[in-house]
């Protein structure tokens, strides 16, 4: 899965859509269940401490002895609300008696300041306010653990009542809703992932298949289709993207057959100019051997003939090598081949010995097809020096896996406009001189020849002056023989293909057409009684057309 994928992405988003409402729900649940809890808890006990301390205290005198307050004490400490009690006297403006329930549990000193203060300012009673005295409660921790403290005032004189009561129950209650709330979190987390898992294979499957097909179709496979379900966008996308691919392979047929009679024309063209041009080359042979014999004023125009039909003769050879690469059809013919004969046999055979450098070891064996590395080779240094300057120099070197070779001149260049048309066909370097003695095919037809092979042709201008032109051959095109023979047979295959679709497209056709004849045809048997005349009926018939010609007859004498 790749890192921030559309899949990733989308369960994120669903994760975290997820987690957030979980939190949320979670809570926003516990802060109300805490509340609930604690109000009621809370509640119950003061109310239960309130009455305790009226029913206990009210009968006890304004300034009870310790004993009868230690016993108040003791039974109010025995509600069920299970809190511990302290009552404090005040006998003569000091502190008087001081009853514990349980001291060990809850002293004097476990009231906070603020409580105590509360419970003992007296307010004034008015309209709003009835009793100088309120019961007042503080929740506070000790060692760690809740407790709820709880004070009132006996109004009309009396003690003053203190509670401590233990929320460990309820703190542990509440743990057990934090974790349950937290667990049901992490399942809602769990689920909203595999929900996401699912809704993203839901949705990203036919986007899948989308990018496979437009995949298939970058590739060449134009008869590429989605199967389409559905009435979604996803839908439309697919019926768009199979109407799309179907102009694009009626277009690119199209393109193909035009281009396909392109080299047609141009290979019966250049194979018809072949005959003539046969009887043509004999001519200008004899008339060449006949120069010396020959007017001063027509020699000229002989040669100019001579050299001419030359031209035209490369021209239309080079032309039917173009039309093979175009068409698929060249192959490779390989062979061990030394290359630092093949450069020397190649300049020896042109007579270009005095003109040309060569820097190759001997015993550098490539598995090539000698005729073409010799094509390309005398374009390249041909060239040179045409348009170059000598001397030139062609050196060759193993890399690796590859041969480089070397052409170099020492002429002014390549310009730098010109350098990424060098290998064009019938590119012309300037529009002012349309007219050159080469085909201006002879650049191209190396390239496919390297192209053929597996390598490749670059052009550069050398900084100390000149051009240089590298071949990239590998040692071995073995690999790429065998890889051109299995596209072949692919190729056969889609042909045989689209040859047997086309096939069972016609005879479905032939198919309906003798079926909607046939249901044409019973009609015409209805209105005919139902039945075709048989042999009797018709030879009755040509009885009785006899017989009325006899009477023509009779009666015409």
């Amino acid at each position: 899965m790749r890192w921030m994928s559309l899949r990733l992405r989308l369960m994120l988003v669903f994760a975290v859509v997820a987690l957030v409402a979980a939190v949320s729900a979670s809570g926003i649940a516990y802060w109300l269940n805490r509340d609930a809890v604690l109000n009621r808890t809370q509640n119950a006990a003061l109310d239960d401490f309130h009455k305790s301390l009226e029913d206990h205290t009210g009968a006890l005198p304004l300034e009870p002895d310790c004993d009868a307050l230690d016993a108040a004490a003791q039974h109010m400490a025995e509600s069920s609300q299970k809190y511990e009690v302290l009552l404090i006297t005040q006998q003569s403006g000091h502190t008087g008696c001081a009853a514990f329930s349980n001291e060990q549990v809850f002293d004097w000193e476990m009231v906070p300041e603020a409580l105590r203060t509360a419970v003992n300012k007296k307010r004034p009673v008015d309209g709003s306010n009835a009793y100088p005295y309120h019961l007042y409660w503080q929740r506070i921790s000790l060692d760690g653990a809740p407790y709820l403290v709880g004070g009132a005032k006996v109004i009309g004189g009396g003690p003053t009542g203190y509670m401590l009561k233990s929320l460990e129950n309820e703190r542990q209650d509440l743990n057990s809703l934090a974790w349950s709330l937290g667990i049901a979190t992490g399942l809602a987390l769990i689920g909203s992932a595999l929900l996401a898992q699912a809704a993203a294979a839901t949705v990203l499957r036919p986007v899948q298949r989308l990018a496979d097909a437009a995949r298939k179709l970058g590739e060449g496979k134009l008869d590429t289709r989605l199967r389409v379900s559905g009435t979604d966008e996803l839908a439309d996308l697919s019926r768009t993207f199979n109407r799309t691919a179907e102009s694009l392979e009626k277009r690119v047929d199209d393109l193909s057959a035009r281009e396909a009679s392109s080299r047609r024309f141009v290979a019966d063209m250049s194979h018809e100019l072949r005959t003539p041009l046969t009887a043509i080359t004999a001519v200008t042979e004899v008339l060449e051997e006949e120069a010396d014999s020959l007017d001063p004023m027509i020699a000229p125009a002989v040669q100019l003939v001579v050299s001419e039909t030359r031209r035209l003769n490369d021209l239309v050879e080079n032309l039917m090598e173009v039309t093979r690469f175009d068409a698929g059809t060249a192959r490779l013919v390989l062979d061990g081949v030394d290359v630092a004969d093949q450069v020397t046999a190649c300049i020896d055979a042109r007579a270009w010995l005095d003109a040309v450098e060569l820097d190759a070891e001997r015993g550098i064996v490539a598995r090539l097809d000698p005729r073409r590395l010799d094509v390309i080779l005398a374009n390249l240094i041909g060239n040179a020096l045409k348009h170059g300057g000598s001397p030139v120099r062609v050196s060759v070197r193993p890399a690796a896996d590859e041969l480089l070779i070397e052409v170099r001149d020492h002429g002014p260049g390549i310009p730098e406009e010109v350098l990424p048309h060098v290998f064009d066909r019938f590119y012309k370097a300037s529009a002012s001189r349309p007219r050159s003695e080469g085909s201006g095919l002879g650049l191209s037809i190396a390239l496919e020849n390297a192209h053929i092979h597996g390598g490749e042709i670059t052009a550069a201008n050398s900084p100390e002056g000149g051009a240089i032109f590298t071949l990239r051959l590998p040692m071995d095109a073995s690999e790429v023989v065998a890889d051109a023979g299995r596209s072949d047979q692919a190729e056969q295959n889609k042909k045989a293909g689209k040859a047997g679709k086309a096939d069972r497209s016609e005879k479905a056709e032939k198919s309906e057409k003798a079926e909607k004849s046939e249901r044409a045809e019973k009609p015409d048997r209805a209105d005919r009684g139902g039945k075709a005349p048989n042999k009797a009926d018709k030879a009755e018939k040509r009885d009785g057309t006899k017989d009325r010609d006899r009477k023509d007859k009779r009666s015409e004498r």
